[in-house]
């Protein structure tokens, strides 16, 4: 399922953003092509995010799915405000990955968490794992609670800024602030005592 979303053309690198309001627009229209471009370019990290929030490949492959077809079913409902459409995808996985915990309480987790495609610099997760090694990581982040988890995700694996975190997780900014202070104050006395 994957692979299909990795053809992807990139967006203009002059303004990607108003290629993709563009998109919207022309797929709130009813435009198949528009569609299929927003799905292409948002599939890999609306995946990658799902799959390290649930866990396992085949709940991730379902809730990513469910996230398209809700993009389809409600995109003419979108209404652009300060966060970015992929805040308002992020939201819909979001609170899919929150329904799917609720109704199975289950999270069965496997070795391999895909990483997302095409980040240019490594992010402070990455450096992480490299230093202590990924099995380590994943353990210590195993530790600290579901929003903590979700939270240094979205800012360390997908790089989002506080202000798009906070719509995503439907918190406030300083809400996302100290969810992330915590979690890696958390992490550091994981780390210091386990040296």
């Amino acid at each position: 399922m994957a692979e299909e979303a990795t053809r992807a053309p990139a967006p203009p690198a002059h303004d990607p953003g108003a290629y993709v309001r563009r998109l919207v627009e022309r797929g709130q229209q009813g435009d198949r092509d528009a569609l299929e471009e927003l799905y292409l370019l948002h599939f890999d990290r609306i995946y990658s995010y799902l799959h390290m929030s649930v866990g396992n490949r085949h709940d991730a492959e379902d809730l990513t799915t469910q996230t398209f077809l809700k993009m389809l079913e409600s995109i003419t409902r979108f209404r652009w405000r300060s966060a970015p459409f992929s805040a308002w995808l992020f939201r819909i996985a979001h609170n899919l990955a929150m329904d799917h915990f609720r109704s199975s309480r289950r999270w069965q987790p496997e070795e391999d968490v895909p990483e997302p495609i095409g980040e240019s610099e490594p992010s402070a997760e990455a450096v992480a794992f490299q230093a202590i090694g990924r099995q380590s990581m994943l353990e210590l982040i195993e530790g600290l609670s579901q929003e903590q988890r979700q939270v240094l995700t979205l800012k360390f694996v997908f790089n989002l800024p506080n202000a798009e975190v906070a719509t995503i997780l439907g918190k406030t900014e300083g809400a996302v602030k100290s969810l992330q202070h915590r979690a890696l104050v958390s992490l550091q006395k994981q780390i210091s005592t386990s040296s």
